[in-house]
């Protein structure tokens, strides 16, 4: 996914949550809902989440620098992780904490027809910022499974997005039942009940965005397909005889670092070495965009297994 069609992404989820979020505390201050409190710290979650995600995408794209050679990218990375930290802390904790305490002491609920009326507008404005992010999301995945693109996707602010508004529509439908079970039954803990099982929703979607930000914040590599056609690609290369590996590296969403280790013709010339080495450089480079840096080692096919065996026992 485009820069451009990212933040359009989390635009359109931070217009949405910071109206969702003022209605929703509205509500709660009028009726006393601690489902309704605990949707509205949701959202306000969400609309700071939002704001980190910007503010990421805004650090990555700036330049290389001497103490950083190889950029910021990993910038959106980190605070990605940051925003699934945020959900788990502020999110899934006030929300367990709300709705234990309000039903070990209940509070009864008032005017349930405004909590109808937000959870319905939030129903509304938060599914339209999932279906916006799900377009955008089809567009980037082409033909994997959404589960496959969501795990070699290397631009995690479109899938913080997907995973936030996914939650915060079950989240949603939560409160409204429990809202409603109150209603119907006269029995105010269900409100506090709700606010749990939204905490244990945000807890659970915490720890999955932690899960596919940590390996991008590590040093993830780049697509199998990707790191296959580069392999190809060196085998094509005169006077190289054999490809020793291909180690690909996201230094961000949209550049790709690479290093290979290949074993040269004995006989080759320094010329004819400098020569491929260029050559290679350019093809990559045409096909895949978004590999910005080629390291290229000249290495035995013998040294290079003794070494990899050592590096082994380490």
């Amino acid at each position: 996914m485009s820069t451009s069609a990212s933040k359009k992404v989390i635009f359109a989820a931070l217009a949405g949550n910071t109206l969702i979020a003022i209605t929703k505390f509205i509500a709660s201050f009028v009726t006393g809902s601690s489902a309704m409190l605990s949707e509205g710290i949701h959202s306000i979650v969400d609309t700071g989440n939002q704001g980190l995600l910007l503010y990421g995408m805004k650090q990555a794209n700036k330049p290389a620098s001497e103490e950083f050679p190889f950029g910021h990218g990993k910038e959106i990375y980190f605070w990605s992780f940051v925003v699934a930290i945020m959900v788990f802390a502020l999110g899934a904790g006030v929300s367990l904490y709300g709705g234990i305490k309000h039903i070990i002491h209940p509070v009864e609920i008032e005017n349930p027809l405004v909590n109808y009326i937000v959870l319905g507008l939030a129903i509304l404005f938060e599914g339209a910022s999932f279906i916006f992010a799900l377009k955008e999301f089809k567009q980037v995945k082409g033909q994997l499974t959404y589960m496959e693109a969501l795990k070699q996707g290397k631009d995690p602010s479109i899938f913080v997005v997907l995973f936030e508004d996914g939650a915060a529509l079950l989240g949603l439908l939560i409160a409204l039942i429990g809202i409603a079970l109150v209603q119907l039954t006269e029995i105010e803990v269900f409100d506090g009940i709700a606010s749990v099982i939204i905490g244990v929703i945000l807890a659970i979607t915490a720890t999955l965005l932690a899960r596919e930000t940590k390996g991008l914040l590590i040093g993830e590599s780049a697509d199998p397909v990707i790191v296959k056609a580069i392999q190809n690609m060196v085998d094509q290369i005169d006077p190289i005889e054999r490809t020793n590996e291909v180690l690909t590296m996201h230094m961000g969403p949209d550049y790709i670092l690479v290093n290979v280790s290949a074993d040269f013709a004995p006989d080759a010339t320094s010329d004819e070495v400098e020569a491929s080495i260029a050559e290679l450089d350019k093809r990559i480079k045409k096909r895949f965009p978004k590999v910005k840096r080629i390291f290229v080692e000249a290495e035995s096919r013998e040294h290079f297994l003794v070494t990899h065996a050592e590096e082994m026992k380490l």
